[in-house]
């Protein structure tokens, strides 16, 4: 539920560092009163947590992630249901994988033109949101050597042509 997650947010801004009964406490009263805006832990002297920041980051985040399920469509029809960009054949991870291999978005634009930035932004946001299914992809030949080489003159090439 969304209170589940706006509590969450606040494990992870270091609600953790309180002791189990207190947090125990602080999740029950999110979820009886999910629109309070702080929380007076104690006697709230000492500590008051803001549950409405919490709540707008929560909510933001939401609506980020609704537009980007917008953006990316999987159909067992295309590319048998990889994630790909809607009206596109281009699959949201490559767009990722380009990324994070440090290409930049005008980069991908030119060998992609039929993405924008905003797409091409959202990529990685989807693949830590959604990510790939399965292990990873074998390469058998990382790590070995190669077996030998062979060098042929371009002249025997264009005679053979």
């Amino acid at each position: 539920t969304k209170e589940q997650l706006i509590y969450l947010q606040l494990e992870a801004e270091g609600l953790r560092l309180l002791p189990v009964g207190t947090r125990r406490e602080i999740a029950e009263s999110i979820q009886r009163s999910p629109k309070t805006e702080t929380l007076p832990v104690a006697n709230g002297t000492a500590l008051l947590i803001e549950i409405g920041t919490a709540r707008r980051a929560v909510e933001s985040q939401l609506k980020q992630l609704a537009r980007i399920e917008e953006m990316v469509v999987s159909d067992p029809e295309i590319m048998r249901g990889t994630p790909v960009f809607k009206g596109t054949r281009i699959p949201v991870d490559l767009v990722a994988d380009m990324l994070a291999q440090g290409a930049t978005a005008e980069e991908i634009l030119e060998g992609y033109p039929t993405l924008s930035k905003e797409k091409i932004a959202i990529a990685p946001l989807y693949m830590r949101a959604f990510p790939r299914r399965g292990r990873p992809g074998r390469r058998p030949w990382q790590g070995k050597k190669a077996r030998g080489r062979k060098s042929f003159p371009l002249s025997s090439l264009l005679r053979s042509a």
